[in-house]
């Protein structure tokens, strides 16, 4: 019976430590299984649970405060003469009534807009239809709660920007001009401006696009960053700037019939005539006074010609080419051995030429080809 009870205890012990042994396997491969598994998820990226996603850059807020002082608000007055009455416009009444029944009036029209400053004694880069005819031009900056008169140094019509001047003797805040060729679609970009008069509002996007050309009303834009930044009137001339504070470019106009798409001036198409402003007041072009059109293939079956070139449609009188020969309706098909098949082709080629300079252009007139030399002349 003793013998019994100590083998029933020794087998009792026995099944014991197995347990044990067993328990304790269990729980060290756990451990190292799931600590494996934890190590391996973490080396994922993306992981929600062992990595960090940052939506945006922390760093806006600070940027942006160091960014403002340099931006201006811009209040505009422009004198529009007008008459008090169309009824006395008639010629029957004017006759009747004699010419005095014609009172003229001034009609004074104010405006808004935004824009910064590029130099430390007062110069500010905003759109030129922001001060398109302005009588008066004051800025406003915020950072010295002090407004200023301002003067129209220089601008430019077909790529709507404009230089100011602060009449001041102080020395100002300036942003620093970015390289808009090296910005990429995803970026972040700021918006700074004075949209419906509310200064200084800041709006945050992304860089959409790159490079869209678009018409608004005259003007043709060719290379213009497109951004969901809002962008809203009383915006334009304001920077678009990047994470670091830089100005990458210049707001500009925005789709009325939709909701994100706004578009700024790349900066590098600033940079490139500031200077021309500020020493000459406008930005010199070079042309041969001509108006063109697309070629078609009707054209080019009545005229028994290749379908290439542009059409002249009509020719400036008193112009370059109406003085070395160009006739309405000639071809033009290269200029200089460089063949050219649209608009934006010729004026791409002359933007490497300089006014004086003497052009080769082919023309193609009654079915039969010729060259005349124009000298290029300072574009109205």
């Amino acid at each position: 019976m003793n013998e019994y009870r100590r083998n029933s205890r020794s087998i009792k012990l026995f099944l014991a430590i197995l347990l044990i042994l067993f328990v304790s396997g269990f729980l060290v491969f756990k451990d190292g299984y799931f600590a494996a598994i934890t190590k391996r998820n973490a080396s994922k990226p993306g992981n929600l649970f062992n990595t960090q996603t940052t939506i945006g850059p922390a760093n806006i807020a600070d940027m942006v405060e160091k960014a403002s002082p340099a931006i201006v608000n811009i209040e505009t007055t422009t004198v529009v003469n007008s008459t008090t009455d169309v009824f006395f416009n008639d010629p029957f009444f004017r006759d009747f009534f004699g010419n005095n029944a014609i009172r003229p009036r001034q009609n004074v029209q104010k405006g808004i807009g935004s824009g910064f400053i590029i130099s430390d004694n007062g110069y500010i880069l905003t759109n030129q239809h922001v001060i398109d005819n302005a009588s008066s031009i004051t800025v406003h900056l915020a950072n010295l709660d002090a407004t200023f008169n301002a003067q129209i140094v220089g601008q430019d019509y077909e790529l709507d920007l404009a230089i100011l001047k602060i009449d001041s003797n102080n020395k100002f805040s300036t942003l620093l001009l970015g390289d808009s060729n090296n910005i990429r679609a995803g970026e972040w970009v700021v918006a700074i401006g004075n949209p419906y008069g509310l200064d200084h509002t800041v709006t945050v996007g992304v860089v959409s696009a790159k490079g869209r050309p678009i018409n608004i009303e005259n003007r043709v834009y060719k290379n213009l960053i497109q951004t969901d930044a809002a962008i809203n009137p009383g915006n334009s001339g304001g920077p678009l700037l990047n994470t670091k504070g830089e100005v990458i470019g210049i707001n500009t106009a925005v789709n009325a019939q939709a909701q994100g798409i706004g578009f700024a001036i790349s900066v590098n198409t600033a940079k490139e005539i500031i200077n021309e402003l500020i020493e000459k007041g406008k930005v010199v072009r070079p042309y041969i006074g001509v108006w063109l059109q697309p070629m078609d293939e009707s054209f080019a079956t009545n005229n028994n010609i290749k379908n290439g070139g542009v059409i002249v449609s009509n020719v400036l009188v008193g112009g370059p080419a109406e003085r070395a020969g160009v006739k309405k309706y000639d071809v033009i098909t290269s200029l200089d051995d460089t063949s050219i098949s649209n608009y934006e082709q010729l004026q791409d080629f002359l933007k490497t030429k300089q006014v004086g300079s003497e052009v080769m252009v082919q023309l193609i007139r009654s079915g039969k080809s010729f060259n005349v030399p124009v000298i290029l002349a300072e574009k109205p």
